[in-house]
């Protein structure tokens, strides 16, 4: 598994007389036999030792010991073997000491299975038993658990996504540490806390995290109270496993917020304060609205679907729903909405609430016609529409404003539905019959 640069870096710190191992996940993930992302390397030489043994260097993080050789096969972050003091807002330690043992480099990590380092001939340094943990299927930390989250809260965060990640059983103790040092948590950057969620969900069982955050209630600890009620994941485990068969992040957070059953709103709010990104935040906001307005417009005398059961959905209204619905919300939004549907296994007849009856009744005409009734629209957006503002203006010697977007619109429906041709003049003459 040894990169030629991690080895040129290994060989040049040896040669010159220190000690240098590759370290945590890297050793992990070779353990494991499993592909290897980033190369982290630890030796005894000083910071300054090791900018003197390479030709190209970059000080990127002096304060913690680190310095970057930057080689032409790519940059290796390289660390002073180091303690830490106390930590400060239990994320980060107030300084760091340099030392020259490896041992205790390797205990001020999180978890056994990330404290092992393998030196250039491929030996493995297992002071804690990192490797026999794996063998046993079991996440656990070095050292006393507590101490480990309270030096650093994101840890649990981590438990998660380790657990999860490598399908693995967080060991009692520090579970039960995990459960009783929660609290912390509020502590840690809502940025920090976003990017292990995305790393969960991006994940090979994202369920299993879904199901581990809701046993541990960490997400009741945030920085931030999210208008959320993630306990409503229980009441569609039997769906949770469908979000891996999912591809992308943006799909499947879709998913799992469907099952939240909250209005689309609320879920725009709720990932802005998480500092999801505008692109990410509008993708899933626009599938959940999508899907809110399509059972709106189902519901038996109109209304909030939450309040009231849906018709018996025929073929016809449906498509008509349907495919008003992907030019109000977008293309991109109802081949996700239609991804998100597929993956979802078939609904229990003893199950409850909107979204079920949702999925009783729509899902299934939904994944057999969707993608032939979207195949029907001749035009999906403004942009494709034969004629543009300026004609309108033009041609009813009005001047622009609000109403000629709401025209274009009106017209563009008309086009989706079928009961306008997608041509300047048959367009134009609508727009006056309209204006009349």
């Amino acid at each position: 598994m040894m990169d030629h640069g991690a080895a040129y870096v290994l060989n040049a710190l040896t040669s010159a007389g220190y000690e240098a191992y590759l370290v945590g996940g890297c050793v992990r993930d070779a353990v494991l036999e499993r592909p290897i992302k980033d190369i982290d390397i630890a030796t005894s030489a000083l910071p300054e030792q090791v900018m003197a043994c390479f030709p190209r260097t970059a000080p990127t993080g002096l304060q913690h010991g680190t310095v970057t050789v930057i080689l032409e096969q790519g940059t290796y972050e390289v660390t002073t073997f180091r303690k830490e003091a106390q930590y400060e807002g239990f994320r980060r330690p107030a300084s760091v000491e340099y030392i020259s043992d490896l041992t205790e480099d390797l205990r001020r990590r999180d978890f056994t299975m990330n404290a092992m380092a393998m030196d250039i001939a491929g030996t493995v340094i297992d002071p804690f038993g990192g490797q026999k943990d794996l063998d046993l299927g079991m996440l656990r930390c070095v050292g006393a658990a507590e101490e480990r989250f309270g030096e650093d809260a994101l840890r649990m965060l981590r438990c998660i996504r380790f657990a999860s990640t490598y399908n693995l059983e967080v060991e009692a103790k520090t579970w039960q540490a995990l459960l009783e040092q929660a609290p912390l948590l509020r502590h840690i950057a809502i940025e920090r806390v976003r990017s292990e969620l995305e790393r969960m969900i991006e994940g090979p069982a994202p369920a299993r995290a879904v199901r581990l955050l809701l046993a541990s209630r960490l997400m009741a600890h945030l920085k931030k109270q999210l208008p959320l009620p993630f306990e409503m994941w229980l009441a569609h485990d039997d769906a949770l496993d469908a979000v891996s068969a999912l591809s992308g992040q943006q799909t499947r957070w879709a998913l799992l917020l469907m099952f939240l059953e909250t209005p689309a709103d609320t879920v725009r709010t709720a990932l802005q304060e998480l500092t999801f990104s505008r692109a990410d935040t509008d993708a899933v906001v626009a599938v959940l609205s999508l899907r809110e307005w399509l059972a709106a417009q189902l519901t038996v005398g109109g209304g909030d679907p939450r309040d009231a059961a849906l018709e018996t959905a025929d073929p016809a209204t449906l498509a008509r729903v349907w495919k008003l619905g992907a030019v109000r919300r977008g293309e991109a939004a109802a081949r996700m909405l239609l991804q998100v549907l597929r993956a979802l296994p078939q609904q229990h007849t003893e199950a409850r609430g909107e979204l079920a009856r949702f999925r009783q009744t729509v899902v299934p005409l939904l994944v057999r016609h969707a993608e032939t009734w979207l195949s029907e629209i001749p035009c999906l957006s403004l942009k494709e529409l034969a004629i543009t503002g300026a004609d309108v203006t033009e041609a009813l010697d009005e001047k622009p404003g609000p109403w000629m977007g709401v025209l274009l619109q009106q017209l563009l429906e008309r086009v989706a539905l079928g009961e306008l041709r997608n041509d300047r003049q048959t367009l134009l003459h609508a727009a006056r019959d309209a204006s009349k």
